[in-house]
Parts: structure tokens; sequence; C-alpha cells
């Protein structure tokens, strides 16, 4: 018997919104239960220093499986 995934995360894409996050997550039969922001950086090399820049945030999403689809 294979042990069924009650928790995933999903990840807002950078073509949707956060009300198509959750919709998404509805879909596939989740709950919302936390939210989480992680940023994003960029490295770029300028005479051979290396340089590490804030470029944005990824906004994540985790969603535990609502109880009718736990069954």
């Amino acid at each position: 018997m294979a042990k069924k995934i009650t928790k995933k995360k999903f990840h807002v894409e950078e073509h949707e919104s956060i009300n198509d996050c959750l919709e998404r997550m509805e879909q596939e039969g989740y709950t919302p239960i936390r939210r989480m922001e992680e940023p994003e950086f960029h490295e770029t090399v300028t005479d051979g220093v290396k340089d590490i820049q804030p470029c944005g945030r990824m906004i994540v999403f985790e969603g535990k499986l609502t109880e009718k689809d736990e069954q």
C-alpha cells in the first residue's frame, strides 16, 4: 500500500497571480496552510570579484490535502 502525500509545496509561477496558484491548489485537492517568501539572488562577477544581489522573491504556499481527498 503506497503512502499518500498529505503536504505539498506550490510555487507562484512567473506567469500567474497568487489567486491562480490558490485555484491550482484547490483543483489538486489541497488547502493552503502556510505562505512563505523565499528571496532570489543574482550573482555577477566583476573584475574577478563575485557580487550577489537580491533580484526578487518567490512566493511559496504549503498545502495540506483536504480531508475528503485523504480517504
